[in-house]
């Protein structure tokens, strides 16, 4: 495969460190396959390139990574981790609505934009590669999964309503959230502070049950005050009642 011309070339890249434990050389790999990837995109990129951007040479990059698929996967545990330790620092916050948003900001705003250039290469390319769709589905399911927790220990704490469905309340927040990377990665005119901060005043307003979220039960909870007084809504504005035993 050619190499490509917008990488360093093999034979002026630096020296390997001598004694570079192998999880530091692994953060190395997925450092450059980033920049790569992001410059030139995955089809472009060899693993040629890759090992270039790293300084070490090709042979050594394959003991670690076979295939660019596998370095994509790297990428995507890598990430993982990091969504995992940062909302177990969030969970027991005392001020929660603080601690989701500045989380939200670090995500959405502090990060670099190159960040969301790389999850849409990613996405694009799991529109044709099973094995890509196969990941970013599991990636997504366990998002999801933590943030409906997230949200569940945060309603026994008063933090979130009682009667909003902490599950559709992690789906809304999903969506919203890739919806901005989206716009990061391709709205040059992209204003972090205020559009996270709107998506962020949506969110707060959905914690409190001032939105009607539909359940995967297919119904739309309300207040156990408004809950007394009438039914609640299907999804399609049909009514429903909860009969008494």
């Amino acid at each position: 495969m050619d190499q490509n011309p917008h990488a360093p070339d093999l034979a002026q890249v630096a020296p390997e460190p001598a004694q570079e434990p192998a999880q530091d050389r692994r953060g190395r790999i997925l450092d450059a396959a980033e920049r790569c990837f992001v410059r030139a995109g995955f089809h472009r990129t060899t693993m040629q390139d890759v090992a270039a951007e790293a300084g070490m040479s090709p042979g050594n990059l394959y003991r670690y990574f076979a295939s660019k698929d596998m370095i994509v996967a790297g990428l995507a545990e890598r990430d993982r981790a990091r969504v995992i330790a940062d909302f177990a620092q969030i969970g027991d916050a005392d001020d929660f609505l603080a601690s989701f948003a500045a989380l939200a900001r670090k995500h959405l705003g502090d990060e670099r934009r190159e960040q969301a250039v790389l999850c849409l290469e990613i996405w694009a390319e799991a529109t044709r590669n099973a094995d890509f769709a196969a990941l970013t589905h599991l990636f997504d399911c366990d998002v999801l999964g933590r943030l409906t927790q997230l949200f569940r220990h945060a309603q026994a704490r008063g933090a979130v309503a009682a009667h909003v469905d902490p599950e559709a309340l992690a789906t809304v927040v999903a969506t919203m959230a890739d919806g901005l990377f989206v716009r990061r990665a391709v709205t040059r005119s992209f204003d972090a502070e205020r559009e996270v901060g709107n998506m962020l005043a949506v969110i707060e307003a959905a914690f409190a049950g001032h939105i009607p979220l539909v359940g995967a039960d297919g119904n739309r909870p309300v207040p156990s005050r408004a809950a007394d007084e009438g039914p609640s809504l299907r999804a399609d504005g049909s009514e429903t009642r909860e009969t008494t035993p």
